[in-house]
């Protein structure tokens, strides 16, 4: 597990691996890079702790089905990153409509390399099936995602 102070080499590692933990779906496997104290603000939602983030990922996939995340690297410092993001996925709670957030995180680390904070901003917008990027078997990092959905 990469620990600040950060390179872009180490940087752009932490983002793809954060990026693959999360597409895995598992609240307790990615519970594990987060300090058992982390503080989170996901959208409205203000999270704090491991248990809580278990119980937060569990719902969130509950009402997100097929589920799938690209984060790029936006910028970082010694030990804070930031990344842009995108994912789609279908809404349990809107009919199984399929719909893309967009968002921004900005991550803070503790000195063992796991998070201590996260903040996360997001919207989502509805999305036609023919609009999807991240089709079953499409390698997310390849998907070109252009300067109108930066």
């Amino acid at each position: 597990m990469a620990a600040p102070p950060f390179t872009a080499e180490t940087a752009h590692a932490k983002v793809k691996k954060a990026q693959d933990l999360w597409n895995t779906r598992d609240p307790a496997a990615i519970s594990k890079a987060y300090t058992p104290n982390c503080i989170w603000r996901n959208r409205n939602d203000f999270i704090q702790g491991t248990d809580e983030i278990i119980s937060f990922l569990t719902a969130k996939w509950q009402n997100e089905h097929n589920y799938t995340l690209r984060k790029e690297l936006f910028c970082f410092t010694d030990n804070k990153i930031a990344v842009q993001f995108w994912y789609e996925y279908q809404d349990a709670s809107d009919g199984m409509k399929w719909k893309r957030a967009y968002g921004l995180e900005d991550w803070t680390f503790a000195e063992d390399g796991r998070m201590r904070k996260r903040q996360n901003s997001s919207n989502d917008v509805e999305i036609e099936e023919g609009e999807r990027w991240f089709r079953e078997g499409v390698d997310v990092d390849v998907v070109e995602i252009g300067e109108k959905h930066w």
